[in-house]
Order: structure tokens, then C-alpha cells, then sequence
């Protein structure tokens, strides 16, 4: 290499070493050594420098963070450990009981916990090959997320290197955040460009890291605390405090509010000087998230559909305030359902502006005595939409005006009925556009068969223009059809074609859910299609057949009868696998043998296993027809063991109970 470019190299390395160390300074530590001019130099050299002699740029150069050209969209990445939302708790008596579940599972072992800030942002999952940021991933369902890496890069709390030297895959989650300061700088630069101001910093940091433009991204300022580190599928600290040490000295941002408690009094009293606190933090919180130390414990304890078993939320009080109500209006949902919702005078509650609360039924107003024109006391806890507590009867006028429940449908005119013993009112006609928007919407829904750019005005308009009378008539729409509606052209219609043609391929249990039988939600359309296998075997099936399935009750089988009954939901079937839709389990010819072999069986998982997450082997026992309990008993029929099991090994064992390891699990399973 000529001498030149050797000296125009090491001016680079030392530049991108500069910058990088100040950014740590600045945007890690707050504590920084140069000026604001000082440092756009330096960058801006580097920048220069690297324009000019691209052969010298490296993936971890500062100058990336902002450099990227708009995305197209962005694809889907398949998080290798789920990211799992966290069990919700609103008051001390759920953390006293979370805690004496937690014991209980330790069976005596003593452990600690780890007490942190909930951060009001979203989760975002940072991908390092041998230490350089490679992939940032959204938490999407959990399960499925979207690769925003081009917007993650610009986060400057993010590092592009990790300062520790790694090897292989290295896996950093964290919440991604907006400052008070930031958001409000965003919301007066939107008011004054005229643009819709965002509700509140959570919606505006989730909008922001979706934005197509890693420009946009880079000048809105996300921030992110770290929280969770994981190489593969495992962690590799064995405590939660040495993963947060870590990534410290990584280079990213740990929340300082952290403390390690001996028992959950100590916890306790951290949500409460914290909650004293949280209004002059820099940031919004909403709560304390409250995880067991011990990783292996955490292993052990494992997770629900939902949840794992070793963390909880504890949310602080929700928060309350007075308005007006200026109208009532009733809405229809999928299941006819009408739902009043009283539009309010704007008021600010817990960081959201807030101009819409539910009132629920017909005799929730009646209890509350709501009327058009009330001043009322609401209420927001968690992600529930705001509910109205109470009328301030003292603000009275004698101008309020009594709200009548319809006797018809608001939307279709149709009869409204409520069934003897229940509180909801329903429109019972079946060609209600109101039910048949909701029916789309939630079809095509993540959770159910995904598909994409779906939403709310298109549903609108397919329903408005008589596109569609069901679901199944998404798959007969045409291109020219579709790019003729408003604010559609060719190119966004191709897409939701796509997606529709794509959503063929879903798997039987998201068709389940998605069909929106009442009573039916993810995970008792999972074990239907399991047991069944088919659409046709679940339609063919007798109240007693469904209701002999394990967590299935009476009133789920009975309502899945009725829907099947129902000759037009029979029709809607059958025009579904006539238009391509798979209708049968995929990978559903499981040998009648490794079925027999876990039908109805009990499992007890312990110990850390070698190749499987503790999640993966419970969905491979579920889809079998397994069960997977957390307590060893008589009625358990075979307990896997892997390394460091504890006192449930030694209990299967003086039980006389089968154990297996995980060789011997994934040979059972085929």
C-alpha cells in the first residue's frame, strides 16, 4: 500500500476512534469533553475522508448512523428466543402473590431479585457478529419482528462495536425510548409544519422506528436502556445483574434505577421510592419490572404462552382526570357487539392526550348515571382504553341531556338484541358492513392470517364499495380493482395482493383464530387445530369431541359448534379451500405413534437443556398432545432432566417417576 494511503488509513482509524469515544462520552455516560462544533469536525472529517477512500469505511464507522437511503419496507426476521411480553401487576397484593409462586417453584432454594425501571418505549433486539452490530430487530408479536437495522444505527446509545472482544453471535435487547426533552421538540416541529402532533413519547418512538428514512430516524433522537444479553438462544451470565454488568462494560446504557433485593420487601419498597420519583426523570415510566436473579432458576421456572414465570410488571396506579362528555356515540364490532364510547373534551392523561372513553354497555350508563354534557372522573390503566369512574354531580347545569340506548343498529338499521342474562346488546343481521369490517380486520390481523397494509380505511372501502361480503372474497379481488381506490396506486395494491396470496400459507391454527369464532382466541384455536388436524375434522366435530380436549371447556365447544352450524359459515369454509387456503395443519402427519406417546401425558421440564429452549421443547410436547406442568407429582409420567437440575430431579426420583433426557425427548418426538 503507497504511503499516502497508509497515512490517509490511520487519520481514518483515529478519527473513527475519536468519535466513537465521544459519542460514548456524550450520549452513555453524559459527560462530555468537547464541544458540539468540536465534534461535528471530527465526524465531519471522517465523513469526508471516507467519501473520498471508500475502500477504508468498516461496519462499525460512526458515519453509517445516518447514512443509509430510505427502505423500501422492511422484512421479517424470526426472533431465535421469543420476546415475550411480561404478566401485568397493579397493586402489592399480585407481587406478594407472584413471589410466593416464585418460592414455591424454587422448592426452598433461596434467590434474589432484580428490580428495574419499565421504560414507556418498545423493545428492540441488537444483533453483533463477533462483536459488530449486524441486524436490530423489533419485537413485533413477539415471535416475528421487522429488521429496522438502518434505523437502529442511528441510535447513538446503541454501540456500532462492542467494547469487549466477543466471538460468534451476540444478542442485546433493550427499550427503545423518547426523551421528554425530544418529544416535545418533535411535536412543536410537527405542529408548526402543520402534521398531526403524536399522543405521547411510547407512540412517537414506535412511529419513529418504523419510519422508512434512517434520516428522519437519526434527527428524532431515540434513545435505548439495555436490558437482557443472550449468545444463540442461551444466557451467558449466571445471574441477571452480571448480564447488566456486562453490558455496561459493553458499551450500552443500563438504567441506573436497579437494585438487587434479598426478598420482594425490598422490592416493594423500590417501586415506591421509585413511583415518588418517576416524575422527574427524563424519560416516562409507568412501572418496575421485577425479575428472579438466578438465570438458571429462570430456566427452570420457564414461561407460559405469554409470559415467563420469573418476571412480572407491577404498574403504577393508573392515573386519573376531569372532562366533559360532549357526545355518546355506539359502535358495532365484529361479533355485533354495541359498545358506547363517550367522545370528551380533550384532556392530558398519563403522557396521551385523551378525547374518547368507554362506557361498555347499556347498564354501565345507567349505574353511572351519565349523561350528554356530565363532567366525569376517568381513568387509564395500562393499555385499556380510558373508562369513565364517576359523575361529578356537583357540576351540574340542569342542561344535560339523557343518552337512550338505540333500539336499532347505529350502522345497518338492523335489530338489536340482548339475550336474556347478558349485558351486551347485538345486531343480529348478517350483512351488517359494521360486523363485516371488524370480521376483515381482525382476519387479516398479525396474530391471525398477517396480512399486511390491511387496515382500517381499506377495510372501510372494500365494505362501503360491496368488494367483499366475507373473507373469502379477498382472494378473488382484482389489481385493477384494488388501484382504483382512494390513496391506492398499482404499486401499494401489487403489495396487498401479495400479502393476501401469501396468507394462504398461514398454518390452520392462525386460520382458526382468524375465522373469529366467539370465545375462540389464539390459544384455543391452536389446540383445536392440533387435536383436529383439519378445518373439515373441526367442522365434522360433535360439543363432546371438542369439550374432552384439555383447557376446553363446555361453552368454547358449544360455540364452536354453532359457528360451524351455521350454513353460511360452512360455505365460507369451503369457499376458503377452494380459493388455496391451507386448511390442514402443516407438518400435521405426526406417525399415530409419537402421537400416542404424548397424548394426555404429563411433563415436567428441569435443568437446563443442550439444544432446546425451555419454550421449544414445551410447544414440541404441546403439539404432540403433551402437557408441561411446572410441579412434580404422582400424576406426572415423565420428568426432562437436564444439566443443574434441582430438587424436582430428586423428587421425580424418590417418586419412582420416569426420567429422560433431551436425547431421549427429541427421539420420542421424532
Amino acid at each position: 500500500m503507497p504511503t499516502a494511503a497508509k497515512s490517509i488509513e490511520a487519520e481514518i482509524i483515529k478519527l473513527r476512534e475519536e468519535v466513537l469515544h465521544h459519542e460514548e462520552l456524550y450520549y452513555v455516560h453524559d459527560r462530555p469533553e468537547i464541544s458540539d462544533v468540536e465534534y461535528d469536525a471530527l465526524l465531519g472529517r471522517l465523513r469526508a475522508l471516507e467519501e473520498e477512500h471508500p475502500e477504508f469505511q468498516t461496519p462499525d464507522s460512526p458515519t453509517l448512523r445516518v447514512g443509509g437511503r430510505p427502505a423500501e419496507g422492511f422484512a421479517e426476521y424470526v426472533h431465535r428466543r421469543a420476546m415475550l411480553s411480561l404478566e401485568n401487576s397493579y397493586n402489592i397484593e399480585d407481587l406478594r402473590a407472584f413471589d410466593e409462586r416464585c418460592r414455591k417453584l424454587a422448592d426452598g432454594r433461596p434467590f434474589e431479585y432484580v428490580a428495574e425501571l419499565k421504560i414507556d418505549g418498545l423493545s428492540l433486539s441488537s444483533h453483533y457478529e463477533n462483536g459488530v452490530l449486524v441486524r436490530g430487530v423489533t419485537r413485533g408479536d413477539g415471535r416475528v419482528g421487522e429488521d429496522v437495522t438502518q434505523n437502529v444505527r442511528t441510535i447513538r446509545s446503541v454501540p456500532l462495536r462492542l467494547k469487549v472482544a466477543e466471538e460468534g453471535d451476540t444478542e442485546v435487547r433493550g427499550e427503545a425510548y423518547l426523551s421528554r426533552k425530544a418529544f416535545e421538540r418533535i411535536n412543536a416541529e410537527r405542529e408548526e409544519a402543520e402534521e398531526a402532533k403524536f399522543a405521547n413519547p411510547r407512540n412517537a418512538a414506535a412511529g419513529t422506528i418504523r419510519q422508512l428514512d434512517p434520516k428522519v430516524v437519526a434527527r428524532r433522537k431515540l434513545d435505548l436502556f439495555a436490558y437482557d444479553v443472550l449468545r444463540g438462544e442461551r444466557k451467558p451470565f449466571a445471574t441477571h445483574w452480571e448480564a447488566l454488568e456486562w453490558l455496561e462494560r459493553a458499551g450500552f446504557t443500563v438504567n441506573p434505577h436497579r437494585a438487587k433485593c434479598t426478598d420482594i420487601e425490598g422490592v416493594i419498597e423500590f417501586c415506591n421510592r421509585m413511583e415518588a420519583e418517576r416524575d422527574r426523570l427524563e424519560y416516562e415510566i409507568d412501572g418496575v419490572v421485577v425479575k428472579v436473579n438466578s438465570t438458571a432458576l429462570q430456566d427452570e421456572f420457564g414461561a407460559t404462552a405469554k409470559a415467563p414465570r420469573w418476571a412480572i410488571a407491577y404498574k403504577y396506579p393508573a392515573r386519573q382526570a376531569t372532562t366533559q362528555v360532549e357526545s355518546i356515540v355506539v359502535q358495532v364490532g365484529r361479533t355485533g357487539a354495541l359498545t358506547p364510547v363517550a367522545n370528551l373534551t380533550p384532556v392530558q392523561l398519563a403522557g396521551t392526550t385523551v378525547a374518547r372513553a368507554t362506557l361498555h354497555n347499556e347498564d354501565e350508563i345507567k349505574r353511572l348515571g351519565v349523561k350528554i354534557g356530565d363532567w366525569v372522573n376517568i381513568e387509564k390503566s395500562g393499555e385499556i382504553i380510558p373508562k369513565v369512574l364517576n359523575v361529578v354531580a356537583s357540576r351540574r347545569t340542569g342542561e344535560e341531556r339523557p343518552f337512550r340506548f338505540p333500539k336499532k343498529c347505529p350502522v345497518c338499521g338492523g335489530v338489536v338484541s340482548r339475550p336474556e342474562g347478558e349485558v351486551v346488546s347485538r345486531c343480529v343481521a348478517a350483512d351488517c358492513p359494521a360486523q363485516l369490517k371488524g370480521r376483515l380486520l381482525h382476519y387479516a390481523s398479525r396474530r391471525a392470517m398477517r396480512i399486511e397494509g390491511l387496515g382500517d380505511a381499506l377495510a372501510e372501502q372494500f365494505v362501503q364499495k360491496k368488494m367483499v361480503r366475507d373473507v373469502a372474497d379477498l382472494y378473488a379481488l382484482k389489481l385493477e380493482d384494488v388501484a382504483g381506490l382512494e390513496r391506492m396506486a398499482e404499486k401499494s395494491a401489487s403489495n396487498l395482493l401479495a400479502q393476501i396470496e401469501a396468507s394462504k400459507a398461514r398454518d390452520l391454527p392462525q386460520l382458526v383464530y382468524g375465522l373469529g369464532i366467539r370465545h375462540v382466541g389464539e390459544r384455543t384455536a391452536a389446540l383445536l387445530a392440533r387435536h383436529f388436524k383439519s378445518l373439515e375434522a373441526l367442522k365434522g366435530a360433535t360439543v363432546e369431541q371438542i369439550d374432552d380436549i384439555h383447557e376446553i371447556g363446555l361453552t368454547v365447544a358449544e360455540s364452536v359448534r354453532d359457528w360451524f352450524d351455521d350454513e353460511g359459515n360452512a360455505a365460507l369454509c369451503e369457499r376458503l379451500r377452494e380459493r388455496g387456503v391451507r386448511t390442514e395443519l402443516a407438518g400435521g402427519g405426526v406417525g399415530a405413534q409419537s402421537d400416542e406417546a404424548f397424548a394426555g401425558k404429563q411433563f415436567v421440564l428441569t435443568g437446563r437443556l443442550e439444544t432446546l429452549t425451555r419454550d421449544e421443547a414445551r410447544a414440541l410436547i404441546e403439539a404432540r398432545g403433551g402437557r408441561v406442568t411446572s410441579t412434580v407429582s404422582k400424576k406426572t409420567d415423565y420428568v426432562v432432566a437436564g444439566e443443574e437440575s434441582g430438587s424436582k430431579l430428586d423428587k421425580a426420583q424418590a417418586l419412582g417417576l420416569n426420567v429422560i433426557d433431551e436425547a431421549r425427548l427429541k427421539e420420542m418426538l421424532g
